[in-house]
């Protein structure tokens, strides 16, 4: 397996990377820890069913993002029939997404909930940088570590 960047001194190992990430249950009290696909940056994911609709919440610093909860399940399906490597694509909600990337497809009338995925005004993208690590640590689907340009695939 290669290394892959996290922060901090030290290295660690793609499984690595994936174990430490399931280490958290998902809840708000034990909230999954992960790193972006880079491994540059570390940020928690956690699941709010009481919230309308429910959520998955995205804590990243001080930064507090949300996206329908039902993505996970929604995200891995795509990522199935599209049946090889898809461009993660991330980008800022007032930055345009490139074409047939994850990112694209979680603004996408087309998908599931019919636009975007990401639920609080002004912080609705970054869509392609935050799922794809918690897809991974759920084992739904493989990731690229590279320092740019990563791309994903359903198990």
């Amino acid at each position: 397996m290669s290394a892959v960047r996290v922060p901090g001194p030290t290295l660690q190992t793609e499984a690595e990377t994936m174990v430490a990430a399931t280490r958290g249950t998902g809840t708000k009290d034990d909230p999954w820890q992960l790193v972006t696909a880079p491994g540059t940056s570390a940020y928690t994911m956690y699941r709010d069913e009481s919230a309308d609709p429910p959520s998955l919440v995205c804590q990243v610093g001080s930064t507090r993002l949300a996206y329908h909860l039902r993505a996970i399940e929604d995200l891995a399906a795509w990522l199935k029939q599209q049946g090889d490597w898809v461009p993660l694509g991330a980008a800022d909600e007032q930055k345009p997404a490139p074409e047939g990337s994850v990112e694209a497809w979680g603004r996408s009338a087309a998908n599931p909930v019919g636009g975007w995925y990401g639920l609080r005004k002004g912080y609705r993208g970054r869509f392609g940088m935050y799922l794809p690590p918690l897809l991974e640590a759920l084992e739904l689907a493989e990731l690229e570590h590279h320092p740019r340009n990563n791309q994903m695939r359903a198990t």
